[in-house]
């Protein structure tokens, strides 16, 4: 059985029941699931303070399971990258490991990039997180609606971590036709990219020069989008990339301020600031059904029509 380590580097686990849900589930998928020692623990808003979660972080990348799963996001880890022993994790991905998460877990995924970035090509993926994605309650646990576990997650992720996986195909809007792009695939949660810019932990043009930038957000009203999203235009990040692909901007409120103010007017301010194809409609984000990409590795766009593909098979 594939080995698969659940750990909380971030925000507190509020309900240990869908920790040990979402374990059951993966163990019903054929991985052997372990739960880190510290997985429960409560800090405030964090899994534990700064030094338990940096000695999980370590923990995980020293037991070296084929997959390591973040049991959530929400904030953490900005505050351990400073800490953060960047060989230690490497060697782990070296002898197998594949680091799986989203959301908070960018952070991470760049700061391998940055650090070691020979290493981290195709050895982590942005990807579900154990609570939200295989933790929450279902019909089977008297709750309906939005708690089971999606096929599409459930089915790309056991396909990613098998192998399998060499492509993902989804629809953006027209006038895309016939694009076609290569470059290194980087990228996640769109306010976890911009917090690294100008700082040690950024992966730099050696890296995402010519890349395919992939982005997502959650709780951020288009404005906000927006404003990130030309932030990494006016630093020259944009017009660095073959491609960026637009995934899910979810969970924000409308404002009466707002009077037509919409997140495709955002979009559409923002292609009007780069060069660069910018792409919608990417399945990925804080939404139950979610690719699995494949951060670090090289990949091929294409768009026949409105269907687009990415791939690295």
């Amino acid at each position: 059985m594939t080995g698969l380590r659940l750990y909380s580097p971030s925000g507190v686990v509020a309900r240990p029941a869908d920790l040990r849900r979402a374990a059951k589930r993966l163990g019903a998928l054929g991985f052997d699931v372990a739960i880190d020692e510290a997985a429960l623990a409560r800090h405030q808003r964090f899994a534990g303070d700064d030094t338990a979660r940096l000695a999980a972080l370590h923990r995980v990348a020293d037991a070296a399971p084929s997959i390591a799963m973040a049991a959530r996001g929400g904030y953490g880890l900005t505050r351990l990258l400073d800490a953060i022993d960047w060989p230690r994790v490497a060697r782990s991905i070296e002898r197998g490991t594949r680091w799986v998460g989203h959301s908070d877990f960018t952070v991470l995924q760049l700061g391998l990039l940055a650090h070691a970035p020979g290493v981290a090509q195709a050895r982590t993926w942005a990807g579900p997180m154990a609570c939200f994605d295989f933790g929450r309650a279902g019909e089977e646990h008297g709750e309906t609606g939005g708690g089971a576990v999606d096929e599409v997650m459930r089915d790309t992720f056991v396909e990613a971590m098998s192998g399998q996986l060499e492509a993902i195909g989804f629809r953006t809007e027209p006038g895309f036709d016939g694009l076609e792009r290569r470059g290194v695939l980087w990228g996640g949660n769109l306010a976890m990219v911009t917090s690294l810019l100008g700082t040690r932990h950024w992966p730099g043009r050696r890296v995402t020069r010519g890349g395919v930038l992939f982005l997502e957000d959650v709780n951020e009203h288009p404005y906000r989008v927006e404003r990130s999203l030309l932030q990494l235009a006016q630093a020259g990040v944009l017009d660095d990339q073959s491609a960026v692909l637009l995934g899910h901007f979810t969970e924000w409120k409308r404002s009466p301020l707002d009077r037509g103010y919409t997140l495709r007017r955002a979009v559409e301010r923002v292609r009007a600031a780069t060069r660069t194809p910018v792409l919608t409609g990417l399945p990925f984000g804080h939404v139950p059904t979610k690719v699995c990409l494949p951060v670090g590795r090289r990949v091929l766009v294409s768009v026949e029509g409105r269907d687009t593909f990415v791939a690295w098979g």
